[in-house]
């Protein structure tokens, strides 16, 4: 039930460093009402960007300063029911309001559709436009779906500023080219110039050749070079015939994440940028991140002995009929959407290249609670965005949808990551048995060299 914008104010009165959207610490009246910084950004981010995002369940997420960034469509529709007033944003994108003294609006549930469907957009400009703000919102996604553009195209970090157009169709204009190519810049490399292809992107014309960025190479390079591509060293190696228990299985498991993390702390000093951030900051995205790059890690570099030797482990243990009973709605749930994401992969064949940059856009998250150099994050995480979009550009010109494919499983592993590590402990064995099951025959398609073939249904766990 919907709560009219003025009473909720006054409920939350009392105390006002409560964010009447998320129920985080307030730091003040941001655009009509009382929100945390995170709130505020966000809501500005969405209306300066013209998003238009999709939920993936029945719109009514929770909010809550942990779930928050699960779903982007239900918390810009409580930002807009709670009366946020996106009149008060300034149209240059820079920070502060256009007007301190606007307080709360509340708009009719027409006119809150027609913003969450892009329709006051559409009607606001003539012409198509392909704007960009300079502080974006790339990791705030709940699903493959939620998050995107109305052209399903994702968004780095942060990008150009909100107010200034980019022509793509044709080439680069001069502007950006002296911006991003010829500006001095502090940090070791320069940002690459904005590589969308919008004629190929929307099949309007044929994607024509092209030639790497010279800067695109050396810092694709280095990422790979950080990465430990040696197999894993956990034995994963069992007898014929031997039955696995589900105390065994568990403590295999921890062993493979016990390695797993060891690697992600030494590919952290590795990182081409280790000396352009605080070991504090490094501790902080660490500490945030760790699940999500395990399990990127295992759906790429790893997947030969995720879904074949451990596997073939998984196989040999046999659930009891109480496990059975204990797997939960939320266990089958997380289940069903990680073989969603293995078949994504499987599908995309992600490239250690291709990998070592996702890995690096979703490590460096500027939005993580306690960071001291956000601005330098948000340089690091553009640098990389776009040599990642360059270089996919380069080597896949026949699949001008590949970059944005890829982008938008990033949103999709932090959220199944996030999952992950709330999953009882004593369900972890048949979880994993379940989903390894049941991607297989899919992974040993694909290593044998035949087409993929994608299981249609989730089995059964206790098969």
């Amino acid at each position: 039930m919907k709560l009219p914008v003025g009473e909720s104010i006054n409920n939350d009165a009392a105390d006002p460093r409560v964010c009447l959207i998320c129920g985080d610490r307030a730091t003040g009246l941001h655009y009509g009402i009382i929100s945390c910084e995170g709130c505020k950004g966000f809501f500005k981010r969405s209306i300066c960007n013209k998003r238009v995002y999709r939920c993936s369940r029945d719109k009514n997420c929770e909010m809550s300063r942990k779930q928050r960034n699960r779903c982007q469509y239900c918390r810009l529709l409580k930002c807009l029911q709670m009366g946020m007033n996106r009149k008060a944003i300034r149209e240059d994108g820079m920070p502060g309001g256009r007007n301190k003294s606007i307080g709360p609006v509340q708009i009719t549930d027409e006119e809150i559709e027609r913003i969450m469907s892009g329709q006051e957009f559409k009607e606001e400009a003539s012409l198509p436009e392909h704007t960009w703000s300079n502080n974006g919102d790339s990791s705030d996604h709940s699903s493959p779906s939620n998050g995107a553009s109305e052209g399903n195209q994702p968004s780095p970090a942060s990008t150009l500023s909100s107010n200034r157009s980019l022509e793509i169709g044709g080439g680069y204009t001069a502007a950006v080219r002296d911006q991003y190519i010829n500006a001095p810049m502090n940090t070791p490399y320069q940002l690459l110039p904005h590589l969308f292809s919008y004629a190929a992107q929307s099949g309007l014309l044929a994607p024509q050749p092209r030639s790497l960025y010279p800067q695109s190479h050396p810092l694709v390079m280095q990422l790979v070079a950080a990465e430990d591509l040696a197999p894993l060293a956990t034995p994963m190696l069992i007898e014929d015939g031997y039955k696995v228990t589900q105390v065994e299985l568990f403590a295999l498991l921890c062993r493979l994440a016990d390695e797993l993390l060891f690697r992600q702390i030494s590919w952290i000093k590795k990182l081409p940028f280790f000396c352009e951030l605080s070991i504090e900051d490094y501790t902080c995205l660490l500490s945030s991140t760790w699940q999500e790059l395990i399990l990127l890690s295992c759906l790429t570099i790893y997947s030969a002995q995720i879904f074949g030797d451990l596997a073939d482990v998984t196989a040999k243990y046999t659930p009891s009929d109480e496990e059975l009973q204990g797997f939960s709605e939320d266990s089958m749930e997380l289940m069903e959407r990680l073989i969603y994401l293995f078949r994504k992969f499987h599908q995309l064949k992600v490239s250690n290249e291709e990998y070592a940059c996702m890995k690096a856009i979703n490590f460096l998250n500027q939005d993580i609670r306690g960071l001291t150099n956000v601005s330098q994050l948000e340089q690091l995480n553009k640098r990389y965005w776009y040599v990642c979009q360059d270089y996919t550009e380069y080597k896949y010109p026949h699949q001008p949808k590949r970059f944005p494919e890829i982008m938008m499983c990033l949103p999709e592993i932090r959220f199944m990551a996030g999952k992950l590590v709330n999953v009882p402990l004593e369900q972890l064995p048949l979880l994993f048995k379940a989903v390894l099951h049941s991607c297989k025959s899919s992974f040993i398609s694909n290593r044998t060299g035949s087409s993929p073939c994608m299981p249609t249904t989730a089995t059964s766990p206790g098969n």
